[in-house]
């Protein structure tokens, strides 16, 4: 016989289990519901970026920028990306961005690790602090293959921080391609109008040539002409009529 106070599924940690058991938790309370998520902006123009500053997430995120759009402003928010104090790095980072009116979208990112690296962006208090935000967030934490709550809470996951820059930073010149397609639609649009406009003016043109005001009041003046004539014809005879009958009483 043996006594057992605790279970554990072989080749799961203490700390596996505490995620799944939090994650649990959290999405009966409904804040993953995407019912809650925010859209990303498709023009950001200031991006705050909460991550370690000498780590290769930054590195990634900032050649992805110079090269899809070097106009687009990064600030960086340096925090610690593990240990004990991380978690409270990072929540004060998303509470200084969502207070800054000019920051469009904010990247929550660091590189690769373990469980235990990454653990804190399992911290119940900073999954709070990212429901709370105002400001759309990217969570690009770990790889692809990395999930942490971070990712179930944020308004959108990306797989790696590369790949967060490449959502959030609009390509500049597939923007300028936008640009000159609208600008020719426009110019096509406009042609057509001009075009369709001046035919009409030829139309009514062409119809007053034909059908002429000036020769239209000239033949009235004539036709009014004719009638007076006539009307000084007739009451001239139906006088001369009435002066013989008038003699002949």
């Amino acid at each position: 016989h043996f006594y057992c106070e605790e279970l554990e599924k072989e080749g799961i940690g203490n700390l596996f289990l505490e995620f799944e058991k939090l994650k649990k938790r959290l999405y009966k309370e409904g804040i993953f519901d995407e019912q809650h998520k925010k859209d990303i902006p498709l023009y950001a123009r200031k991006i705050g970026i909460i991550t370690s500053p000498t780590g290769a997430a930054i590195r990634d995120i900032i050649n992805v920028t110079r090269r899809r759009n070097p106009t687009v402003e990064l600030i960086i928010y340096p925090s610690l990306v593990q240990g004990d104090e991380a978690s409270h790095q990072l929540i004060e980072g998303i509470k200084y961005f969502d207070n800054r009116n000019d920051v469009d979208l904010i990247i929550l990112a660091r590189g690769g690790g373990s469980l235990e690296e990454l653990w804190a962006f399992n911290d119940e208090n900073l999954a709070y602090a990212i429901y709370d935000c105002n400001k759309p967030i990217i969570s690009a934490i770990g790889h692809e293959t990395d999930f942490t709550i971070s990712d179930f809470v944020s308004d959108m996951r990306a797989p790696t921080p590369s790949a967060a820059a490449e959502i959030a930073v609009f390509s500049l010149s597939e923007f300028n391609k936008k640009i000159e397609v609208y600008k020719d639609k426009m110019f096509k649009i406009m042609k057509n109008s001009i075009n369709s406009k001046y035919d009409n003016l030829t139309i009514l043109m062409n119809n007053l040539k034909i059908n002429n005001p000036i020769k239209y009041i000239a033949n009235e003046y004539i036709r009014l002409d004719s009638m007076r004539d006539k009307l000084m014809y007739t009451i001239k005879s139906k006088l001369e009529h009435e002066k013989k009958h008038l003699a002949k009483l």
